[in-house]
């Protein structure tokens, strides 16, 4: 058995609300067994009332999960034309105490870019920098949905498609080794779109930071003990 959180819109706090469900784990790095985990997992909040789920990640048998993945989603590098995937740009946006930030990584591709050794070996993580704006650590996922947010922005074919689901999942991302989530960002995406809000956070950075801070602390709904 296996637990992964479920990320639920909630316009109504301009918020997500995560709910962790337990499920069978099919063990195996191949995709077929990746997917039938995430079936077991869309089963499970299938069965806690969310009729239509969406895997976001490169395992996912939606198209859209595919394209939503931060390795494929593509961001605009402020007023250039050029576009980078949003993994690209947030790694490559990290400032460390004894370098960063590594702007050659934008042009990396896929898992070569949370790869790269200098992330690693230049020191403590001190804050983040793009498109001529730092970035601080606080609250943890700040800088990330920002970036994943613009990005839905500039990607309209996509983030319409998003907002025909009621919850997204990530099968890849485990909460106990990381912080950030794509399919936090997707419920987040459509939770301030539904509430009217995304066009003033992603044009007023003090107003985003200022209502992320506000829901910091993650709104869980459930939790199951580990096995």
């Amino acid at each position: 058995m296996a637990i992964r959180p479920l990320f639920i819109p909630w316009p109504k706090e301009k918020t997500v609300i995560t709910e962790n469900l337990q499920f069978k784990w099919h063990p195996g790095f191949a995709v077929t067994q990746k997917q039938k985990s995430i079936k077991s997992l869309h089963d499970q909040a299938t069965s806690q009332g969310y009729a239509d789920v969406l895997e976001v990640s490169r395992k996912s048998k939606n198209k859209l999960g595919r394209d939503l993945s931060a390795f494929n989603l593509k961001i605009k590098i402020g007023s250039t034309d050029r576009f980078i995937t949003v993994e690209a740009a947030f790694q490559g946006s990290k400032v460390f105490e004894s370098g960063g930030p590594y702007r050659d990584i934008f042009g990396v591709e896929g898992n070569k870019a949370k790869r790269d050794p200098r992330l690693r070996d230049s020191g403590k993580l001190i804050k983040f920098s793009f498109n001529d704006k730092d970035w601080p650590l606080e609250p943890k996922t700040l800088f990330y949905d920002w970036l994943y947010l613009q990005a839905l922005k500039q990607n309209p074919d996509l983030s319409y498609q998003l907002l025909k689901f009621d919850a997204f999942t990530d099968i890849e991302f485990n909460p106990k080794k990381s912080f950030n989530c794509q399919a936090r960002s997707c419920a987040l995406f459509k939770s301030l779109w539904v509430c009217g809000n995304l066009n003033e956070c992603l044009k007023d950075i003090n107003h985003y930071t200022a209502l992320m801070c506000r829901h910091q602390a993650p709104q869980q709904k459930k939790l199951f003990a580990d096995e």
